[in-house]
């Protein structure tokens, strides 16, 4: 229910134990019987989320591969649960369940593909800060979300773009010339075009160590 919550509205500062407590029909008290403060259950949400981290049950065939289930496993938890982008920026967690999924799985994931173990440590922290920072630019720009077309989605592109091209011409002529292109830089294929850049790089420079 808490991670309902903060999803729904993706903001982890209005939930509270009252609030909680009222969806649930308990009584505050009945609730801090189970979870001692609101930073317990910001702890437990964080467990399920990272606990539950979801990667294809196939092996990956090549780095390559496994760099991009890695990559998009991360974008997939963190647009399912919005609020992990705030939990994972402001908390730490040591249960097993967390970092068994979160951690454990994608690094084997990695080193199982061929990637030697302090490049995949490398691999891991950049792929996890990379989903962190593009879920946050995206989550407030649901224009971008192109995974889900619409007709609502179209027209706030087209209002986005607008926005860009009616800009002072004179002040602005890069903006205004690229209105259509700005447009996509929170889309999903702005995504695959920076995990894609990094895969080429992770992989020239395993080819060249060996």
């Amino acid at each position: 229910m808490a991670l309902s919550l903060s999803d729904a509205e993706a903001d982890l500062d209005k939930l509270t134990v009252r609030r909680l407590a009222a969806e649930l029909g308990v009584g505050a008290m009945t609730l801090y019987s189970y979870f001692r403060s609101r930073d317990e259950i910001l702890d437990g949400m964080a467990d399920h989320v990272l606990g539950r981290m979801r990667l294809p049950a196939e092996p990956a065939a090549s780095p390559a591969e496994a760099i991009r289930q890695v990559g998009y496993g991360f974008l997939e938890m963190m647009r399912d649960h919005p609020t992990v982008v705030r939990l994972l920026a402001t908390r730490i967690t040591d249960s097993h369940t967390a970092l068994h999924g979160a951690m454990e799985g994608p690094i084997g994931r990695l080193v199982a593909a061929g990637v030697p173990g302090p490049a995949a440590v490398r691999c891991y922290g950049f792929l996890i800060t990379y989903a962190i920072g593009f879920a946050s630019y995206q989550v407030p720009r649901p224009w971008g979300h192109t995974s889900r077309d619409s007709a609502e989605t179209e027209e706030q592109r087209r209002q986005r773009s607008h926005v860009y091209s009616a800009l002072p011409i004179d002040r602005f002529p890069r903006l205004v010339e690229l209105a259509d292109e700005l447009v996509c830089l929170p889309s999903d294929e702005q995504f695959a075009f920076g995990l894609d850049a990094f895969v080429a790089t992770v992989v020239r420079e395993l080819d060249a160590a060996d």
